[in-house]
């Protein structure tokens, strides 16, 4: 009566459980191959109840499968998980835009879906306003000189120049009004001119590559330059100098490229349309 139990031997096949290896590792033994607890055993192999040695203790946890309750996670290591508290989330992309401009609507085509356009980062009129700003300090100086010399002709000379120079500096800032970065689900395209109107596309489905590149001050300033490779030798569209948000944008367009679906759900559009 105080010896050791014998042995289980397994049944044949519909006879009963036999015992497996899981059996020996927890120490189990079956009394007529019925163990009500086995269940529950392995329920709380991993849980605050169970002890390899000892086996289960419901005084040791919970009692209940029922009653487990997952840790709760806060709101402070919530927000430690995305980018803005370095946990290496993905980054937030730009709001898609509705509808395009007028500017841009007339180079759409009705199967096409618009996507955003984009001016180029203000640093694109840095040239031509340092030279309207140098042009005007200089000859101001020269047409006050002038004037205290009695050279009435030169003065006006200085002027027209002057007008001159502020005229190139305005067509450049509505040149750069009117040039856009255009993006659709099946194409990019640079459309820019006042008067002879220029535009450059590319299809998505022919850029074989494309990357940007940040100079030190584009990095401080956030712009910079998108450089598209194609499979065609002849490009109409490679280098896009000061595209304002270039992490942002280069995601969009590599959204566009290659999760076309994605960006349909977040539109709450239909994914099997024109983008099939």
């Amino acid at each position: 009566m105080g010896g050791p139990a014998e042995p289980h031997e397994p049944r044949s096949e519909g006879a009963g459980r036999p015992r497996d290896e899981d059996d020996e590792n927890f120490g189990f033994r079956y009394e007529d191959d019925v163990d009500p607890d086995y269940a529950r055993r392995r329920a709380y192999s991993d849980g605050p109840g169970f002890s390899p040695d000892a086996g289960f203790n419901p005084d040791a946890g919970y009692a209940d499968p029922g009653e487990y309750e997952p840790p709760l996670i806060t709101e402070e290591e919530l927000a430690g998980l995305g980018p803005e508290g370095g946990g290496g989330g993905p980054r937030r992309v730009l709001p898609l835009e509705d509808e395009p401009t007028t500017l841009v609507a007339r180079y759409l085509f009705p199967t096409e879906r618009y996507r955003g356009e984009w001016k180029r980062h203000w640093i694109h009129l840095s040239t031509p306003l340092g030279i309207g700003a140098g042009a005007t300090l200089l000859l101001g100086y020269l047409a006050g000189f002038l004037t205290r010399q009695n050279v009435d002709g030169l003065v006006t000379v200085a002027v027209l120049i002057w007008l001159g120079v502020i005229g190139w500096v305005a067509w450049k800032v509505f040149d750069w009004y009117f040039d856009r970065f255009i993006l659709t689900n099946k194409r990019v395209m640079v459309v820019n001119g006042i008067i002879t109107r220029r535009v450059a596309m590319m299809p998505l489905l022919r850029v074989t590559d494309m990357k940007y590149e940040q100079s030190a001050l584009g990095r401080m300033l956030s712009y910079g330059t998108f450089v598209l490779e194609s499979a065609g030798q002849d490009q109409a569209l490679r280098e896009v100098k000061h595209l304002p948000n270039p992490n942002e944008l280069y995601l969009r367009v590599v959204e566009e490229m290659y999760e076309p679906q994605a960006v349909e759900a977040r539109l709450g559009k239909d994914g099997d349309g024109d983008d099939a």
